[in-house]
């Protein structure tokens, strides 16, 4: 077994494909539509299946927000340079609502940023 895609529902599916490739530098791999069912559904990711995990944001047609609720934690993304990653996502207009620096307690370096939805999204330094 293996895990093939996170699915994430979003207001403004455009906001978040630019926010996913622009911010993140992810590639858009496909969209598709169901006109009867009213969903548009975009699979994002850094190479696609089967050999990389997907993003599937879901946009539900009329429906601009979702809650958040309290079980959701966030989505994690290994990064080379956590501080660099937090400068780039800062200079394309993103939000880091945590700076790079060690975890607490440990000395993994990590930060947060947060999508246009509001989800979380954590970057680990992972040195080559």
């Amino acid at each position: 077994m293996r895990i093939l895609h996170t699915m994430l529902r979003v207001g403004d599916l455009q906001r978040s494909i630019d926010f996913y490739t622009r911010v993140l530098g992810m590639k858009l791999l496909r969209t598709s539509e169901n006109t009867e069912y009213k969903y548009t559904l975009a699979f994002l990711g850094y190479g696609s299946n089967p050999d990389h995990a997907e993003l599937e944001l879901t946009y539900n047609h009329g429906v601009d927000k979702y809650e958040m609720g309290t079980a959701y934690g966030h989505i994690a993304i290994s990064v080379e340079d956590a501080y660099k990653a937090c400068e780039a996502v800062k200079a394309a207009g993103g939000n880091v609502t945590r700076e790079a620096g060690p975890v607490k307690g440990g000395a993994t370096v990590i930060a947060f940023v947060t999508d246009p939805d509001g989800y979380k999204v954590e970057f680990i330094e992972h040195k080559k």
